[in-house]
């Protein structure tokens, strides 16, 4: 007979289990119909009338599978979610120029969109402890080359920019064509949620 206590247990978390579950679909129906709706909240890359700036980019090395900071001065946009992904097309760029430390083939939008949502799934950009959907183009997603190592670098690294210049991301989770994809090329899982304060200090956890 199973104890109470296990009973209970149990109850608690199929509960927390089913809410949480509940969130995910919820926001990500909401990235889903803005991308339907044509909405994007940014250019490709930064306008050429924002000034220039330094930012902090995290530049993941396939040799010795670390992540290092880099400065680097770009033109970046006010707006946060415009900023986040002149960030990772930066970072993108830099992945795909000839030697790089962590080659990830070019293609011409490695990042549709980046949406900034607060806990509650609202859109506001200024706020704090706000979870940022990054939209990959399918065409990133399925040239990225397969590996675990690899494919958590890519991750951490777009995990670590956004929080280093963007302070109020504590969270990211990753569409591809907006839609949920498990892997990004067979092992980074893509379902889950990650912590930017994780990825900060410590390496990702891999699935």
């Amino acid at each position: 007979m199973i104890p109470r206590y296990q009973k209970i247990v149990f109850l608690v978390l199929l509960v927390a289990s089913i809410a949480m579950a509940t969130l995910l679909v919820r926001l990500r129906e909401r990235a889903h119909d803005r991308l339907l709706r044509g909405e994007d909240i940014g250019p490709t890359t930064a306008p050429e009338v924002a000034p220039a700036e330094q930012a902090t980019l995290f530049v993941a090395n396939d040799m010795d599978g670390t992540i290092a900071a880099q400065e680097s001065s770009l033109p970046l946009p006010r707006d946060p979610g415009a900023r986040a992904r002149a960030l990772l097309d930066k970072l993108m760029e830099m992945y795909a120029a000839t030697g790089a430390a962590h080659p990830v083939p070019g293609v011409p939008r490695p990042v549709l969109q980046v949406f900034l949502l607060t806990a509650d799934g609202k859109d506001r950009p200024d706020a704090a402890g706000q979870l940022a959907v990054v939209n990959l183009a399918g065409d990133f997603a399925d040239g990225h080359p397969a590996g675990i190592a690899t494919e958590a670098l890519t991750v951490e690294s777009i995990c670590e920019t956004l929080h280093a210049n963007l302070p109020q991301i504590t969270e990211v989770r990753f569409l591809v064509d907006g839609e949920v994809r498990e892997t990004l090329a067979g092992h980074a899982d893509l379902t889950r949620t990650y912590l930017t304060t994780d990825a900060a200090g410590d390496k990702l956890p891999m699935p």
